[in-house]
């Protein structure tokens, strides 16, 4: 399984995913989850995955062979015009996969793939999507600046109660990771290295990439932090009287 979260904030936008796989509990590996392309002073784009690896990994190599053929005539990520027709594009190559692995997959296992796809296209503001297995998507807002992957249930309250438009982008970090924090708590499921990309608005280059280990130093912190200020705000609340 796996988690994977974004926020769209005045400030800019803050992508993470974990890069655990899993097929059972004695296949466990790592792959990665955040892809990213840019081109500096023009686009800077982010694209999340969760679901059945072989589908995610093949919609990834459709969008970057079509960049790589680079045909004026071709629309893809690195030619579209505006985050809606990258979502677009993202979603037409869902559905190319699926004509071909569909049948089979739904056969067995299921078609499961879902993606966020995020950043900032020239003048536009920055946007966000998710995409369905189905290939059709929707945008975040500013009363709901994030949009969850995988296994987010139990990431989502901490966002439910903290997230705001207003956030800086380290707040927005730190909240982040809280909420992987809490995931991997509760599911063996998701687990690290984390990736962490970081983008500030209107910049039009992707610079701020992280890859956050078990040895993270600040992670480490972070959890024991959060630990201990939930520990002591249950002992300062009032005891239910029986």
């Amino acid at each position: 399984m796996t988690y994977a979260v974004a926020l769209n904030l005045e400030s800019g936008m803050v992508f993470a995913a974990d890069t655990r796989t899993n097929a059972g509990l004695d296949n466990i590996s790592q792959f990665r989850k955040l892809h990213h392309w840019n081109r500096p002073g023009e686009r800077v784009l982010v694209l999340l995955t969760a679901g059945n690896l072989a589908v995610t990994q093949s919609v990834v190599s459709l969008l970057d062979e079509a960049i790589e053929e680079d045909d004026p005539g071709t629309p893809n990520l690195m030619n579209v015009a505006s985050m809606y027709r990258a979502a677009r594009l993202v979603g037409a190559a869902v559905r190319e996969i699926r004509a071909v692995d569909g049948p089979s997959l739904e056969a067995s296992a299921g078609f499961a793939a879902s993606f966020i796809l995020g950043g900032q296209i020239g003048n536009e503001p920055p946007r966000l999507f998710q995409i369905y297995a189905e290939g059709n998507f929707i945008e975040s807002t500013i009363d709901t600046p994030y949009l969850q992957i995988g296994e987010h249930k139990y990431g989502k309250p901490i966002l439910d109660r903290v997230t705001h438009a207003e956030l800086s982008l380290g707040e927005a970090a730190k909240l982040i990771l809280l909420s992987f924090d809490s995931t991997m708590r509760s599911n063996l499921s998701v687990g690290m290295p984390i990736d962490l990309l970081v983008y500030e608005r209107n910049t039009l280059e992707a610079t701020q990439f992280h890859r956050l280990d078990k040895d993270n130093e600040y992670f480490r912190r972070l959890s024991k932090s959060w630990s201990d200020a939930l520990r002591s705000a249950v002992e300062r609340m009032e005891e239910f009287e029986i």
